[in-house]
């Protein structure tokens, strides 16, 4: 694993901590309820208050976005993300999604039940993003090498971030609860499947998912050549 990265484990969802020039930039930032641990983790790494350069956005899912209205307000720090997105993010909007394989059907089933049964309780800080990504962005202004990549079909506006030594941050494009596997979770399957070409062709040796451990790309390559990848688009 790079020494540059430091992986903040959320609950059931990860947030990276990626080091730059004289800073970091912080990806994703988990739900509302991760706070506490995500601000103590920031302190003890050493970027706040004032060594976080950046916050991006994976994608626009309020267990990515929980902290980052927050984070703007206490620490001054910019939000980016994709265009593609910024509905979820400003007016809540919800999408509609195919779930697959069936147990994610269930859990998604659950989640959403539960988020209509007690939504005078449930809240997701809507936000405006400070900076808005393109495809093939650099992050140098932030004192990285790093670039952006537009990655939708988990989300329109799903993007990755990826290092010149092939580390790559995958919001939900890739999950790896079990075994590392695409999205489960799809707004649009052709456009997952065009994403996931696309990533085939670049030199990605890491891949960081939002939910699950790193794994190693020839590893999920490996096992779609051999069809024992679990989701298919």
């Amino acid at each position: 694993m790079n020494d540059d990265i430091k992986i903040i484990g959320l609950g059931f969802v990860n947030a990276f901590l990626l080091k730059a020039e004289d800073g970091y930039i912080l990806i994703d930032t988990g739900l509302p309820d991760h706070w506490e641990k995500l601000e103590k983790e920031l302190i003890y790494a050493g970027c706040l208050p004032d060594k976080l350069k950046l916050v991006v956005i994976t994608h626009g899912d309020g267990d990515h976005t929980g902290n980052a209205r927050k984070l703007r307000e206490k620490y001054g720090v910019r939000i980016a993300m994709h265009p593609g997105d910024v509905d979820q993010v400003e007016n809540g909007v919800l999408l509609k999604r195919r779930v697959r394989p069936f147990f994610y059907r269930i859990i998604f089933a659950i989640m959403m039940l539960k988020r209509k049964l007690q939504k005078n309780k449930i809240s997701f800080p809507k936000f405006k993003p400070d900076i808005l990504l393109a495809d093939g962005q650099n992050l140098e202004e932030y004192g990285s090498t790093a670039k952006v990549i537009h990655i939708p079909g988990h989300t329109p506006g799903s993007l990755g971030v990826i290092t010149d030594k092939g580390d790559l941050f995958a919001g939900d494009t890739f999950t790896n609860r079990k075994k590392p596997d695409a999205a489960g979770i799809v707004e649009n399957s052709g456009q997952l499947k065009n994403s996931l070409a696309n990533l085939k062709k670049m030199k990605i040796k890491t891949v960081y998912p939002g939910h699950g451990k790193p794994f190693l790309m020839e590893e999920y390559l490996n096992a779609q050549k051999h069809g024992r990848q679990g989701n298919r688009i």
